[in-house]
């Protein structure tokens, strides 16, 4: 393969996902391996970090091997390795950061640290090229921002949730209706043959800011379930489904429509684990035909989740602006983007 292109060999460890990626151009995957770990983590109800990092320990040797296999390339071909740094559980990140600096420093390639969410973002990439200036909405297990981007490699958070994001709420909703980990997909299915019935809060909707909170529709919904158990009630699960799926896209929707009246863009991201949601998709679908000029990207439903090659293209942008990391480079769980005042 000629080294014209430019071959990014990328990982991701942040938290229950092992996985390495090849990706050409930022916006071709030539392979995109992911060991999942669910099964290990479902009995516990949640991600435990300690079997997470181990996992990853176990699986990211073979999974390097598997995706420079697929992709038919060798390190010669390689012209960078990118590296999810942050943010996520410092154990399992520290495994794939010492497995890209032992390839890079072995290969003497550029290491490029990415932001995971800046991730997320980039995942939109494989769908339709983003374009500046652009919004966008990311939602998942452990964040839920609402991000302005003026331009490329420029991320400012102008919203964020100030407890709960919205994936965990649906998880830990899930948990009390008996589902496995992880909910958010049995509670969309569930959701697609109910109603909203209970009318759940829509915490913050009206609020003049672009934050988010979901503790109280948790609060609500777990209350709900327990006074109906107490008094031997039947609740219709499709319509709790239903009922709390609603509550969490009419604040999304109604967060995402006053960011994008207010900010000029181009293009309305859509990123993150419960970017599959289908019904936030449908309400995103709805919502942005009122906006004539901005055009609605989703990011693909196989890579709406950890993934690698998501990382892959986020790391084509910082290779382009030569944003490149030395062997000191560390995991950083906290890691945020910079909000829009600082």
């Amino acid at each position: 393969m000629e080294k014209k292109e430019t071959i990014i060999l990328a990982f991701e460890s942040s938290c229950d996902e092992t996985s390495v990626a090849v990706v050409k151009n930022g916006n071709e995957i030539l392979s995109n391996i992911v060991a999942t770990q669910i099964k290990s983590h479902q009995r516990f109800g949640g991600v435990v970090p300690e079997v997470a990092s181990r996992h990853h320990i176990e699986q990211i040797n073979y999974c390097i091997e598997d995706a420079m296999k697929e992709a038919q390339v060798t390190f010669e071909d390689i012209s960078a390795v990118a590296v999810t740094f942050g943010p996520g559980l410092v154990g399992a990140l520290l495994v794939g950061v010492a497995a890209a600096k032992a390839i890079a420093f072995a290969h003497n390639l550029p290491l490029i640290p990415v932001n995971h969410m800046a991730g997320h973002i980039y995942a939109a990439n494989f769908a339709s090229e983003i374009k500046f200036p652009a919004l966008a909405l990311l939602v998942s297990g452990g964040h839920t921002e609402l991000v302005y981007m003026p331009k490329e490699n420029v991320f400012q958070i102008i919203g964020e949730t100030r407890d709960d994001a919205a994936g965990e709420a649906f998880d830990k909703v899930g948990r009390v209706m008996g589902m496995k980990y992880p909910a958010g997909k049995e509670i969309d299915q569930l959701a697609a043959s109910g109603k909203d019935t209970f009318n759940f809060p829509r915490a913050m909707e009206k609020e003049d800011n672009y934050d988010f909170s979901f503790s109280g529709l948790k609060s609500a919904f777990i209350n709900t379930v327990h006074h109906a158990s107490q008094v031997g009630e039947e609740l219709n699960k499709a319509d709790l489904a239903a009922s709390f799926e609603q509550s969490v896209v009419d604040v999304l929707s109604a967060k995402t429509k006053k960011a994008l009246q207010n900010f000029n863009v181009k293009q309305l991201i859509l990123a993150g684990g419960v970017a599959a949601n289908q019904g936030l998709r449908k309400q995103l679908d709805i919502d942005l035909a009122e906006f004539d000029n901005i055009e609605l990207v989703k990011a693909p439903l196989n890579l709406c989740g950890d993934n690698a090659a998501m990382i892959g293209a986020a790391g084509y942008v910082g290779y382009k602006h030569q944003n490149f990391a030395d062997m000191s480079l560390n995991a950083e769980p906290s890691l945020e983007f910079d909000w829009i005042n600082e």
